[in-house]
């Protein structure tokens, strides 16, 4: 039997054995440099450690916040983690972090990731709605506050912007993005961007951005999740790729992914896309994460076997982080010493994930971002509510407004509050809420009272579900409609039926809100419709019957604030829709920028592009929004009548406010190349303002077109300023502009 270590021999024996893995275990030095410190950690890392570097596992929830998974600890400790999804809290990420920066052999900081979409606890309107705003300072301060909150919970990195353009409004996913246009959606993904990386990564605020999905997922077939995309060449590069390349111009530092395929490749084995352009072309430098359990999903697509496969098409294509599968750690192992798999691969992903640590400044503190005192203070702030109060009242559209129905007079004797919608705080949040919780929110009903105080007597009736088909509570709210002076109808959808996997057939009010509309508008009491959802909605009947219709989206924790803001006249509407309203569903996909064809919409000839039924114009335009106030637009100059073609051209138009109210507007600039090489849409966004105008007052607005803003894409997809005509227009919306000429010369 051996003899027990005397108790000062066996403390130095642990000095001793804690020094050396202290000495093994040591970070890289920051000072030395991102490339050398990346190498040299790189150089003493097992297989299976650089594996693990390259998987993200999904925490689960517990009565004390997001954990780890079951035996998260362990593989922490032993290397097999790089990162994890849906955990945070600032002292419980530092407890991991220490585990892994203290008890794991290399000492490798974790990246610790969520759905930070449009704010962590204070939530800001849904994307598509912050859109509709047209204020980019407005939306990169949204995802500023957004950054800061998060961070200050311990996270790292966000899987937002989601920068998808999407033309069909069946698909759930329109929410999250900024709509159908390129233009405005690639302003949007650089503001993103730099909201949430801020300008300096290693600062403790910041978060790496995730611009996803790469690239065409908003035009999956049939508006279903997930589905088949077949996108011809040039409307990839001319559609859905401008927003990544703005992403990248803005240096995000990570993409993700799409779930569809592009020309029969799944995005997440299409190395031309990643390698070639992303990487090649566009110099991306960041890290590439998975979708969810997106690796595995190769072989439901018919392009792997095995899940070892999977993996090899996955590393090969350049995507470095497989979020949840497992592939990458279980799988790829036996590949590299198999020789199925290069390790120079793995070795390319590892120094993107360790750069992504290294930028973030975990290696000099990997604590910084886990201060419960930071935490603390800087989560649902004053000031972050009153942010998202503000772009809340910027994301409303007035669609219609007949007879000046808005803004309502508070000296009211009775307001009747009717609608699904009027007293639901979940709904106001809408979908991908991170950190949100119900109880933050102000309800439509709530801002309301508050606004009128106790002077004006407030009634309130559901009337129906948002979505079944019960009509019991209809008679009860006609009531309520008959003792007041005004009604207030909140209708639309609920928060899950849309975001993900929510698509839908019909772009109908849902349930029995039509009837209960009817039934109110019968009272002949004057009523204000309010709608709420995440894509488009046909309503024809509100448009033929209710004299004032606000899309309100779904506005956020200072939702029923905002709206009695604007329904009562304190503030302005201002939005513009950054999406075409159908008049039903059939005309989907519709969008302004569409092309002329050789046969366009003629109402006096049969044999043109439009339908039977139903005209072949939107029920709303693109840029369509009105407000309290009218504008006019006049003397719309370009600088030049004839420019060379690498010549920029200078455009100005005088707006003036004709009402009796102070107002904002979004001057609208768009562009048609007149006769090309190659067929071009009937028009395109090029520019926007906002200006705020006081009654009376001109204002010219001026805007600078690059000659990058003149090109088109040739037949070979080059791209090329060509000689010829050009109009530009000015306008409040996309269908009512002014326009001028200029022609472009040979230099």
């Amino acid at each position: 039997m051996a003899r027990p270590m005397p108790f000062k021999s066996l403390f130095g024996a642990l000095l001793l054995l804690s020094l050396a893995a202290a000495a093994v275990a040591r970070p890289p030095n920051p000072a030395a440099g991102e490339e050398a410190a990346v190498e040299a950690l790189l150089a003493r890392m097992t297989l299976e450690e650089k594996l693990g570097q390259l998987t993200q596992y999904r925490g689960r929830g517990s009565e004390t916040g997001p954990r780890v998974p079951e035996g998260g600890e362990a593989q922490i400790r032993a290397g097999q983690v790089g990162s994890f999804l849906g955990v945070y809290g600032a002292e419980y990420s530092r407890r991991m972090q220490q585990v892994a920066v203290e008890e794991s052999r290399l000492g490798i900081p974790l990246l610790f990731a969520h759905d930070v979409i449009h704010g962590f606890r204070t939530i800001f309107p849904v994307p598509l709605g912050e859109a509709a705003s047209f204020d980019v300072a407005a939306v990169e301060r949204a995802a500023r506050i957004a950054a800061v909150e998060a961070s200050a919970h311990g996270l790292h990195w966000t899987f937002a912007p989601m920068v998808d353009i999407a033309r069909d409004p069946r698909w759930g996913r329109i929410v999250e993005g900024a709509g159908e246009d390129p233009h405005l959606g690639s302003v949007l993904a650089a503001a993103r961007v730099r909201g949430f990386q801020g300008t300096d990564l290693a600062a403790p605020d910041t978060v790496l951005a995730t611009a996803k999905h790469f690239v065409a997922y908003g035009g999956a077939e049939g508006g279903r999740d997930y589905n088949t995309v077949d996108v011809s060449e040039r409307t990839l590069h001319e559609i859905y790729l401008p927003p990544f390349e703005a992403a990248v111009e803005a240096g995000v530092q990570s993409i993700m992914p799409a779930f569809n395929e592009v020309a029969g490749v799944p995005m997440h084995a299409h190395r031309r896309l990643i390698e070639d352009l992303l990487r090649g072309q566009w110099g991306f430098d960041g890290l590439l994460v998975s979708d969810y359990n997106a690796i595995q999903e190769l072989m439901p697509h018919g392009v792997a076997a095995t899940r070892t496969d999977a993996g090899i098409l996955g590393l090969e294509a350049g995507v470095d982080v497989d979020m949840v599968s497992g592939i990458y750690l279980d799988d790829v192992p036996g590949a590299v010493r198999g020789a199925r798999l290069d390790e120079a691969f793995v070795d390319a992903s590892v120094r993107r994930v360790l750069r992504a640590k290294y930028r973030l400044g975990l290696f000099d503190d990997p604590y910084r971002y886990s201060d419960p005192r930071r935490e603390a203070a800087l989560t649902l702030t004053a000031a972050h509510r009153e942010a998202a109060r503000d772009l809340a009242r910027k994301s409303f559209v007035l669609l219609k407004n007949e007879g000046d129905t808005l803004p309502l007079s508070k000296r009211q004797g009775t307001v009747a509050v009717i609608g699904p919608l009027a007293d639901d705080p979940r709904q106001m949040l809408g979908n991908w809420v991170a950190a949100g919780r119900a109880a933050d929110a102000v309800t439509p009903l709530d801002g309301i009272r508050a606004a009128l105080g106790p002077e004006v007597r407030v009634l309130h009736a559901q009337g129906t579900g948002i979505r079944n088909g019960d009509t019991s509570g209809i008679a009860a709210a006609v009531h309520l409609a008959r003792q007041a002076d005004v009604v207030i109808l909140m209708l639309g959808e609920d928060h899950e039926m849309s975001a993900e996997a929510n698509n839908r057939t019909s772009l109908d009010l849902p349930g029995a809100q039509r009837r209960l509309a009817q039934a109110v508008h019968a009272t002949g009491k004057p009523v204000v419709a309010v709608l709420f959802g995440g894509r488009p909605l046909s309503v024809n009947w509100l448009d033929q019957n209710v004299p004032s219709i606000l899309m309100a989206w779904f506005p956020g924790v200072e939702a029923g604030n905002a709206l009695a803001d604007v329904l009562f006249g304190d503030h302005a509407p201002s939005g513009k829709l950054p999406v075409t309203f159908p008049r039903n569903v059939g005309q989907v996909p519709i969008h302004y920028n569409h092309k002329n064809t050789g046969r366009p919409p003629d109402a006096k000839d049969k044999y043109t592009s439009k339908y039977l039924d139903v005209a072949w114009t939107p029920l709303y335009p693109f840029g369509h929004g009105l407000g309290y106030t009218t504008f006019r637009y006049q003397d719309l100059r370009v600088g030049a009548a004839r420019i060379g073609r690498g010549d920029p051209v200078d455009v100005e138009v005088t707006v003036t406010n004709t009402g009796r109210r102070a107002g904002d507007e979004v001057v609208q600039l768009y562009l048609r190349d007149d006769v090309a090489s190659v067929t071009r849409p009937v028009k395109e966004l090029r520019g926007f303002r906002r200006v705020t105008l006081q009654p009376g007052e001109s204002r010219t607005v001026a805007f600078r077109l690059e000659p990058d803003a003149l090109a088109v894409l040739d037949a070979e997809l080059r791209p090329v300023v060509e000689p010829g005509s050009f109009t530009v227009f000015a306008g409040g919306s996309s269908a009512d502009t002014i326009e001028a000429s200029f022609e472009v010369v040979e230099d």
